[in-house]
């Protein structure tokens, strides 16, 4: 199934897709243990910049070998794409999503600049996310200016996305002030889009506020914060208490604690799924 229509399924049904991205084999491999525990689905993300670390095409390769290894059902996503080349060489690559990030242009520039990229990804029938208002990225004022659901609307009718990320409260990486989703925006963006919205910054957000997001709307939770830093610091505490330097038996332990983090996300996320009593 293409990701764009599982994404449609989960609006329609009030359920979310965890969306996580890896950095090398090892946090990969995390991942993916958790989904295979969970019987659950799971979209792989790709920075530009792990592209550049990792290599597109071996990037690629990597997640499509283990995905197939771990029988997990999964999709490889471009996360905050910037650059067109590198969203082509992704395409070409065989990556199912892209996301394009102009939204710190202006309304009129974003719709330039995503119109472009979903003209583009048609040919290959991928899946485009773009992101309207302002999530601030590592290192920003984590004030938000957010979505109005009249610009969401006007948004996705001049550029045709499949998903948009929406600034509701949320910001990259470690939060310096405790995290308050507007859930009253997240459904009024709801009520006024077809998209499936995404939410971005999810490390950090307290567990309720993300069933309250997936049950008012939010189809995509975007992870990666949490990922690398429970990875480092088991690390950074494994190497602190011995002199070992065969990497793997160190690696492993490591590995295990992506992959308890992947499960008690995903039953978080389906702690929000609706009740059979409430779907009918």
């Amino acid at each position: 199934m293409k990701l764009q229509h599982k994404l449609r399924t989960c609006r329609l049904s009030g359920t979310a897709l965890l969306a996580v991205n890896f950095y090398n084999f090892e946090t990969l491999e995390g991942l993916l243990l958790g989904a295979r525990q969970m019987d659950s689905p799971l979209i792989l993300q790709l920075s530009e910049s792990s592209l550049h670390y990792l290599g597109v095409e071996p990037a690629a390769r990597m997640a499509r070998a283990l995905l197939k290894q771990f029988e997990v059902q999964g999709w490889l996503h471009l996360d905050h794409g910037a650059n067109i080349n590198m969203i082509r060489a992704c395409l070409d690559a065989g990556f199912d999503s892209v996301m394009i990030d102009a939204s710190e242009k202006s309304f009129a520039e974003n719709v330039r600049i995503t119109t472009e990229v979903v003209n583009i990804a048609q040919y290959y029938g991928a899946n485009v996310e773009a992101e309207l208002g302002y999530v601030a990225k590592l290192g920003q004022d984590q004030q938000t200016v957010f979505t109005t659901p009249e610009e969401a609307r006007r948004f996705e009718e001049a550029t045709g996305i499949d998903a948009l990320a929406v600034a509701i409260g949320s910001a990259h990486g470690f939060y310096k002030q405790p995290p308050r989703l507007s859930i009253e925006s997240l459904r009024a963006i709801r009520d006024n889009t077809q998209s499936a919205l995404v939410l971005h910054g999810s490390s950090g957000i307290p567990d309720e506020q993300l069933i309250a997001a997936v049950q008012n709307g939010i189809s995509k939770i975007n992870l990666a914060t949490e990922t690398k830093n429970i990875f480092m610091t088991k690390l950074q505490a494994l190497l602190a208490e011995g002199q070992e330097i065969d990497l793997r038996k160190v690696f492993p332990k490591a590995i295990s604690e992506v992959s308890k983090l992947i499960v008690a996300k995903l039953k978080v996320i389906g702690a929000a799924a609706p009740t059979p009593t409430s779907v009918a």
